[in-house]
């Protein structure tokens, strides 16, 4: 009989609480939402997004054909809508830009 009365290895008592893993589960599941983030962001080569002393701009065409650049400087994100319309006024030439057969775009200063 006495081995009736032992109570077996990992059943469940009066006071534990069944929902008690649930909160691990969601502490884990944060710490994996954050791990594949960064590695988002290495593969993409953006971890300079992240970096708060950093300057990056980036040009985006959307589904519509519409571009966007984002630029960033230090702490503050900027985002500008390139549009079709022509613009006009006064100014000074600064240089030329080229293009290569390989479709890259070179500035040269006068």
């Amino acid at each position: 009989m006495r081995y009736l009365n032992r109570r077996r290895f990992g059943a469940a008592t009066e006071g534990d609480d069944p929902l008690a893993g649930v909160a691990n589960l969601f502490d884990a599941s944060i710490v994996f939402i954050v791990a594949m983030m960064l590695a988002l962001f290495s593969a993409l080569n953006m971890l300079d997004l992240l970096d708060p002393k950093s300057e990056v701009t980036i040009a985006k065409k959307g589904a519509d054909g519409k571009v966007e650049i984002l630029t960033k400087k230090g702490a503050e994100i900027k985002v500008s809508k390139v549009s079709d319309t022509p613009v006009s006024g006064a100014g000074k030439r600064l240089g030329t830009a080229y293009q290569l057969p390989d479709g890259k775009v070179v500035y040269v200063p006068e």
